[in-house]
């Protein structure tokens, strides 16, 4: 729905906002009434450089025409059931999605937060299981996000973060170490351990990428030790840093994998995949959820997964994002621009806000966030070009040198 179908004005929707709606966003002033491909745009057709792609979700473009006719046609056929009948799309999904990254079992949910809450159930229950009613431990790391449900911000390693404060005693049963630091993790697990689980890339603690000595050392420890591997790659997955799955650019596989943003095309999906040994701790009435696997959101999936594929997107991702980060690199102020692929930061050397930066970039129509007060982040459309990338850079580079003035 458009604003110009509602006879509505955009003081008016603001209004309605400020009137019905809970808020818990800083928002922009800014109506998103429309998109196409790495542009959105507003109720007057102005045009804006989409580079939060709704937080890495719109990987394959705003409004992606063959994610859109996936919607469409099944919409129109089966809207919704309970996950007792098959469906065609749920099926289907599930095998692409195995066969790609080399997983054998998936449970579907909703977003990336149940995804992290369903990893964590699983391991749990795989260890007080197998082992005994006290091998529930899991390492986490510092400054890492897993989401807002209680199991999920327990696991983040953030304790001053809003997602934790005002909420009450956190689950028990997580430790947590510094990201990048092997022996620290060895050292916080104990005889009740049964998973480590981490980013490949810390999205909200500042994006950061894993070492290659950190996971395949975090491997290793895992395989000697009979500890699961748990990885979060809600924003790292499905082509955003140069391979289908973030843990394929390190060589190695995960016990349990979770994954939701990307994977939908713009509809609201995330799943865990499992080794057939760790997914037999599901078992009938264990864990379930009435909208997961729904059908009209698994037929957005599977056409949004094919496109990152057959059109190698990780790929594209992995050479614009390379092009992208030398850019940034060279701009002042900036302390250091990192990332893996199109999983791009960009951290300042204290002389300028980020947050700053951000608001100046939406005033020059580009979308953008910030972490804190020291770094910017970008997560996309993986179907930019070189080209994309020179006019977020050169946007960039003039709010950095209107906020130096």
């Amino acid at each position: 729905m458009r604003l110009q179908d509602t006879g509505l004005t955009f003081e008016d929707i603001k209004s309605k906002v400020d009137t019905y709606m809970i808020e818990t966003y800083e928002r922009f002033d800014f109506l998103a009434d429309h998109a196409k491909g790495v542009y959105m745009y507003d109720e007057n057709d102005t045009p804006y450089l989409d580079f939060y792609a709704g937080i890495a979700v719109n990987s394959v473009g705003n409004c992606n025409e063959k994610v859109v006719k996936a919607v469409q046609d099944q919409a129109a056929t089966l809207m919704q059931t309970f996950n007792y009948p098959y469906t065609v799309p749920q099926v289907l999904l599930a095998e692409k999605i195995c066969k790609a990254i080399g997983m054998d079992k998936i449970f579907y949910q909703n977003s990336g937060t149940e995804s992290n809450e369903a990893m964590i159930k699983m391991a749990r229950k795989y260890g007080v299981e197998k082992y005994g009613p006290n091998k529930y431990h899991i390492v986490t790391a510092r400054e890492s996000f897993h989401g807002r449900t209680f199991g999920a911000m327990s696991a983040t390693g953030q304790p001053d973060n809003a997602c934790q404060v005002g909420f009450g005693p956190m689950t028990d049963g997580f430790s947590y170490a510094p990201f990048n630091d092997l022996e620290a993790f060895k050292a916080a697990c104990n005889e009740n351990t049964i998973g480590i689980m981490v980013e490949p890339v810390q999205g909200e603690g500042g994006v950061h990428p894993a070492t290659k000595e950190f996971l395949q050392g975090l491997r290793e420890f895992c395989d000697e030790k009979g500890i699961l591997l748990l990885l979060d790659e809600v924003q790292s997955g499905w082509g955003r840093t140069g391979a289908l799955m973030s843990y394929m650019n390190y060589g190695i596989k995960p016990d349990i994998v979770s994954m939701a943003k990307a994977m939908g095309g713009g509809m609201p999906i995330g799943a865990i995949c499992a080794t057939q040994e760790v997914a037999k701790a599901f078992t009938m009435g264990s864990h379930g959820t009435t909208f997961g696997g729904h059908p009209v959101c698994c037929a957005a999936s599977l056409a949004a997964v094919t496109e990152i594929i057959d059109r190698d997107l990780p790929g594209n991702a992995k050479k614009v994002g390379a092009y992208f980060i030398d850019k940034l690199s060279k701009l002042p102020h900036v302390k250091e621009a990192r990332g893996q692929g199109l999983f791009v930061g960009v951290e300042f050397d204290g002389t300028i806000n980020a947050v700053d930066v951000k608001h100046g970039c939406l005033d020059r129509k580009l979308l953008i966030t910030a972490i804190g007060k020291d770094v910017i982040r970008m997560v996309p459309p993986l179907i930019i070009t070189e080209e994309d990338a020179d006019k977020a850079t050169s946007i960039i580079a003039e709010t950095i040198e209107a906020l130096s003035e």
